[in-house]
């Protein structure tokens, strides 16, 4: 009789958490279990549309599926009791012998300075969703760009941002991003963005290969101010990278970004709509105000509180190894907070793996319906034959379209639901 095991979420953490159970014991049944109706999470959803060679891990995570045995269940909401949802955390642990939280940070860090609320202030990961056509973002209309942007941080999301905001209308060949997408920036016709950041430039949390690739946009000119607080670290990798830019400028610019080292957000300002971004200097000296028409706030994720992580992690039994309870583990973020790339889930999932086998060894086998218990009881729950449709009419659609995309993503869960459960077109 194999263990159940029930790793839900299935982006990079959870993926590469099945991969590593299933290489210390080939026998465990898992299934990954997800919210939306398709796998990859993250990947799909969250890294920016043009870094398809980031998206292609999804090609090893597929072999879970077609090669180890593991199941995809999509379209399930599981929550804690507070939170609706279609079934329970608790009830959901009743029926497998072990369930793994996986899913991620997903929510934006509230900057907490007045103005948040104003509109035009949008946070980077709802904004990078809206781009990736994130179902739950169907009906989003994000803030008119207008001429001016602001974005606040500077991390690898912030460079994400600016990048493809940066971009002309030409430059989104080979992505997945949508000529609807494409359109209004270039309608918006973003004439200056200015990028600010706490951290002088040497402690900047870009990746400077990040930094450089905005340079392959044409038409763009880099204005880099602040470098004095950098002094005496010229041989630093994130300045040589800011120099580029700076090399790269074009004479006749559509474009300028200006980047802005040493500066805290202090407010927006604004009658109903976002009109400024002010800034102050740590120690008070210097204040910045920068006029925009739409501000994206880029410094980390939380917890959406569907899950009760807060209250799980702090009652953790053995965090560092992924216990939350007996039988309950967490993994990726959810398990470490917002930091870490996709390839250091790897080595944070083959961790929790061990400690799960490790626990596993001394438990008698319960019989745990796992799974069967789930198909039993919903009749709307996706399957990886699903998402291969859904990925096959989305590949199918792109062929012949304009822009040369490699995808047009299905943008409503209608219809994801339809091409995955092979239901015949209704009328909506």
């Amino acid at each position: 009789m194999s263990r159940k095991i029930a790793i839900i979420g299935a982006g990079p953490s959870g993926c590469y958490l099945a991969q590593a159970l299933l290489k210390l014991d080939k026998e465990l049944e898992v299934d990954i279990l997800d919210r939306l109706p398709v796998p990859y999470g993250l990947v799909r959803y969250g890294v920016a549309p043009d870094h398809q060679g980031t998206k292609a891990v999804t090609r090893q995570f597929a072999r879970l599926f077609e090669r180890q045995g593991v199941n995809f269940v999509g379209n399930l909401d599981i929550c804690t009791g507070d939170h609706g949802g279609d079934i329970s955390l608790a009830e959901l642990r009743e029926l497998y012998d072990v369930t793994v939280l996986a899913t991620g940070l997903s929510r934006d860090r509230d900057l907490g300075v007045p103005g948040c609320d104003l509109d035009g202030v949008i946070g980077a990961g709802e904004l990078t969703r809206h781009w990736n056509d994130h179902p739950d973002s169907h009906e989003l209309t994000p803030p008119e760009t207008g001429k001016r942007v602001v974005v606040v941080g500077n991390g690898n999301v912030a460079m994400d941002v600016l990048r493809i905001l940066s971009k002309g209308a030409g430059d989104y060949e080979g992505s997945d991003f949508g000529p609807h997408h494409a359109d209004h920036l270039a309608a918006a016709g973003i004439e200056r963005i200015d990028v600010v950041g706490r951290s002088p430039a040497h402690l900047a949390k870009f990746d400077p290969v990040m930094v450089k690739e905005i340079a392959k946009a044409e038409g763009l000119a880099f204005r880099i101010g602040d470098l004095g607080l950098s002094e005496g670290e010229a041989e630093d990798p994130r300045l040589a990278a800011l120099a580029h830019l700076e090399g790269a400028s074009s004479e006749s610019p559509r474009c300028e970004i200006h980047f802005h080292f040493g500066w805290a957000p202090v407010a927006f300002a604004g009658e109903g709509h976002v009109a400024e971004a002010h800034f102050a200097r740590a120690d008070g000296s210097e204040t910045l105000e920068l006029a925009c028409d739409m501000a994206v706030t880029a410094v980390g994720f939380c917890d959406d509180g569907r899950l009760g992580r807060e209250a799980l992690v702090e009652g953790a039994t053995d965090l560092e190894s992924g216990r939350l309870a007996p039988g309950l583990y967490a993994a990726g973020w959810f398990r470490r907070g917002p930091r870490g790339t996709i390839p250091e889930n790897r080595a944070d999932s083959q961790a929790v793996a061990q400690a799960i086998l490790d626990d596993l060894a001394g438990l008698p086998e319960n019989g745990k319906p796992g799974r069967a218990a789930l198909l039993e009881r919903f009749d709307q729950l996706t399957d990886y034959e699903g998402w291969q449709r859904i990925d096959a009419a989305e590949r199918a659609a792109s062929e012949g379209a304009p822009g040369g995309r490699v995808r047009a993503k299905v943008r409503n869960r209608r219809d994801m639901l339809r091409l995955a459960l092979n239901l015949m077109e209704t009328t909506p």
